[in-house]
């Protein structure tokens, strides 16, 4: 669909014609030599007043006039409008901390086929289609053991938070749980976030070990700046081996401080559910934004404009420049003659 940002410039194609119309032509005497004996010369040829008006062509006029409608065309300012386009805000900005400490390599975690795995590949699998299925949201993961680092700062390329999900293993980030540093670094991700609803969820399946700021301490400044806090606990919290043990009440305290929910997984199908649970906390609202491709053609019509007004004088020139030799050329031959 085409479209002129400045309509009324149009007004002005009939301005050449007022011009002409109110305008008198333009008059220019020059010297002349008179004869008594004009008649004589003339030999009976007819004659007429001094006045000489060159005559204009029919191609001159057309080139006039559409080098006149391309200059108003340009002021303008056409534009070619394409396709309307439908793009939905994000709803939520949902923060995954993941963690990847050494204790994830336990293999007590349940898959949909009833095998027993490790722990990172059971959140892994089901992480990868929970991510898959963020539509309406940006999507953001933070991965820590001994220390936190963003894996995905917030983006709606679910494909390449999958393909970086993908990619962790057990132990990378050290074999330390640092809880409260991993929710202190999700509260400065969130700081630039213009999104009302602010999820971070946190799999864990340690107690927290290392941190230099309290899970406890930290939750409560998550509260302050709206960002709610759901807790995921992975794992046996009686199993033989203390270090892999989870600490549910530090978990449990965190939700309750940052307004989420505590939650246990220990296969696939429970953490799935707690998923759905999540997202039913949490409805979609998602802002629906339209708007249409602009692509501005006053370019074209002002280079038609050059092109035509050179290609004009380049046919002036020519014609002249014909002219001249014909005229030498009938010299030539009324010397010889």
């Amino acid at each position: 669909m085409l479209e002129f940002d400045a309509p009324f410039a149009f007004l002005a194609l009939p301005l050449p014609l007022l011009v002409l119309w109110l305008a008198p032509p333009r008059r220019e005497r020059v010297q002349a030599v008179r004869l008594p004996f004009f008649e004589k010369l003339s030999a009976g040829l007819p004659t007429g007043e001094g006045a000489v008006v060159p005559g204009r062509r029919i191609a001159q006029i057309a080139g006039v006039v559409l080098l006149w409608v391309l200059a108003i065309t340009t002021l303008a300012r056409p534009v070619l409008l394409g396709d309307p386009v439908t793009r939905t805000e994000a709803a939520r900005d949902i923060m995954l901390a993941v963690d990847i400490s050494g204790s994830m390599a336990a293999r007590d975690f349940v898959g949909p086929d009833g095998t027993r795995g490790t722990r990172m590949d059971g959140v892994k699998q089901v992480l990868d289609g929970f991510i898959a299925d963020r539509k309406e949201d940006r999507i953001g993961l933070i991965v820590f053991g001994a220390a936190a680092y963003v894996l995905v700062p917030f983006t709606r390329d679910t494909n390449a938070a999958r393909e970086l999900l993908a990619t962790l293993e057990p132990g990378m980030a050290g074999q330390n749980t640092v809880l409260g540093d991993a929710i202190g670094l999700a509260i400065q991700s969130f700081a630039a976030s213009n999104v009302e609803e602010r999820v971070l969820i946190l799999l864990s399946d340690g107690s927290d070990t290392s941190s230099r700021m309290a899970p406890a301490k930290a939750a409560d400044i998550a509260a302050q700046n709206k960002v709610t806090i759901h807790t995921i606990a992975i794992g046996d919290p009686e199993t033989a081996e203390e270090e892999d043990r989870v600490d549910l009440d530090t978990l449990r305290k965190i939700a309750g401080t940052a307004g989420g929910t505590f939650n246990r997984a220990e296969d696939a199908a429970g953490l799935t559910s707690i998923y759905a649970q999540i997202d039913a906390l949490h409805p979609v609202e998602g802002k629906a934004v339209s708007w249409r491709p602009r692509l501005p053609l006053g370019k074209w019509t002002a280079g038609a404009f050059v092109l035509l007004t050179l290609a004009g004088y380049g046919v002036l020139l020519a014609s002249r420049a014909l002219g001249r030799r014909r005229e030498a050329a009938k010299k030539t031959d009324e010397v010889s003659a």
